[in-house]
């Protein structure tokens, strides 16, 4: 239950804060830019710890771990509600960000722990929705908190969860997980790895400048050099084994790359096309933003299900396939393009994720074997928040061409549509090449009478 509770809270948060971010930037005066770092400075945080949390994790108790963020997830979210000035504000989201880099890297390995192969679909699946409830109630309500009370009862609101979580997790939260423990942490690769996808993300951030194009191929050595790491460690922190000789693993994690990717940025741009476009309040933009999120968690439970009697890549590749379908649509819109449309289309995008999320993430925790469960949650959760930054860094790249570092209006909806029909495009392409992807990872169907004999 209490990792079911974190899987709500942490992507309220997200697609809460996508539909009150021009209330943020009025009150803080921030370009479309800078404004993309209130999501951006989370998800970066976030995702250069991931790995390193879901290693510690594996050593010394998941349950800990867990807990631990948790903490640090509550400060962080106090930080943000009580920010003085932007940067204050993105600091205080990364606060946030590690903090929920520890609960990301735990929560789906304590349940893939704890739940025996046959069932881990239908509980995958159950904590998807859980998940895609967040984000349905997140920009209804919080387009209804912003509206009534300001950007700041966002947090208000999550506090009394996170601190509830950390209560009861203390009190009531019996047994410890750490199937690696004993064994050496890499900090040496810990910190490159941190430093080097870091360097990736901010650079990508600062295209098309020079200085982008440095920071990033510098971030991609980086990386190189971590590869190269790793593979002569006893004990390391990413163990590179598992994408070179275990085939559903590699390609269900850079399945869920692309899918992120291709879709994390829908709720940043829609709610700035509704509101700066269509000139609708915060609070009919949250209603309409509801759509996505809500055809997701009605049909992720099934799709978790389904994975548990048919194999994962045919439910996940639909999924895949019809998620671009979503995306062209979107692509389509101009400035008088009916609502209807865009409910529609925006259901069509989430009836898509949500058939590829829970069956791609049961084939990933059902590929490994039980000591890799740290491991193997963290690299999804990685290739999740790196795909979601990319998409926000896909769509700021936009933005930047085209509005440049103007303050969004109504006046700049020609330019603004520009840069949104062509992220659009460009996502909508990388999920076809994606169902490629989830189709090439073969088969993870074994004996259901236990684990089956996986490759590492």
């Amino acid at each position: 239950m209490l990792a079911m509770t974190s899987s709500f809270i942490t992507p309220f948060m997200g697609s809460s804060i996508n539909i009150a971010l021009p209330d943020i930037a009025r009150e803080f005066s921030m370009n479309a830019v800078l404004l993309s770092w209130v999501p951006t400075s989370y998800l970066l945080a976030a995702a250069a710890f991931l790995v390193p949390f879901g290693r510690i994790a594996d050593i010394h108790g998941r349950k800990k771990i867990f807990l631990y963020g948790m903490w640090i997830f509550t400060i962080g979210t106090v930080m943000c509600a009580l920010a003085t000035s932007s940067w204050f504000l993105i600091g205080s989201r990364i606060v946030q960000g590690i903090g929920g880099a520890m609960v990301f890297g735990t929560s789906i390995a304590l349940l893939t722990s704890v739940y025996p192969l046959k069932e881990r679909g239908k509980v995958l699946g159950l904590t998807v929705s859980i998940t895609y409830l967040g984000l349905s109630v997140g920009p209804f309500l919080g387009g209804l908190l912003t509206g009534a009370f300001g950007w700041r009862s966002l947090f208000v609101f999550v506090l009394p969860i996170s601190a509830a979580v950390v209560c009861v997790g203390h009190l009531k939260f019996k047994g410890e997980w750490a199937d690696s423990r004993g064994e050496a942490f890499d900090l040496v690769g810990s910190t490159v790895y941190a430093i080097s996808l870091t360097g990736v993300i901010f650079g990508f951030s600062l295209l098309p400048g020079m200085s982008g194009v440095l920071v990033s191929l510098a971030g991609v050595a980086g990386i190189c050099v971590f590869i190269a790491w790793e593979l002569r460690q006893s004990y390391p922190v990413l163990d590179i084994k598992l994408f070179r000789h275990n085939r559903p693993f590699a390609f269900s994690s850079v399945a869920a790359l692309i899918n992120y990717c291709a879709t994390f940025a829908v709720t940043f741009l829609v709610s700035l096309y509704l509101q700066y476009v269509k000139e609708l309040s915060v609070q009919e933009a949250g209603l309409i933003l509801v759509a996505q999120p809500v055809v997701m968690a009605a049909f992720s439970p099934l799709a978790g299900r389904l994975s548990d009697v048919v194999e994962p890549r045919i439910i996940a590749s639909i999924g895949m396939a019809i998620s671009a379908i979503g995306l062209a649509l979107l692509a389509l819109m101009v400035e008088g393009t009916a609502i209807w449309t865009i409910v529609a289309s925006l259901a069509i995008l989430g009836f898509g994720f949500g058939l590829f999320s829970s069956p791609n993430m049961n084939a990933i925790m059902s590929s490994v074997e039980k000591r890799y469960y740290g491991v193997a949650s963290a690299t999804v959760g990685t290739m999740r928040l790196i795909g979601q930054v990319l998409s926000l860094g896909i769509a700021t790249l936009f933005i930047a061409l085209y509005v440049g570092s103007a303050d969004l209006s109504h006046a700049l909806a020609p330019e603004f549509l520009h840069s949104y029909k062509y992220a659009f495009t460009l996502f909508a392409a990388m999920c076809v090449v994606g169902v490629f992807a989830s189709m090439a990872r073969g088969n993870v169907r074994g004996d259901d009478s236990g684990d089956q004999r996986r490759l590492t």
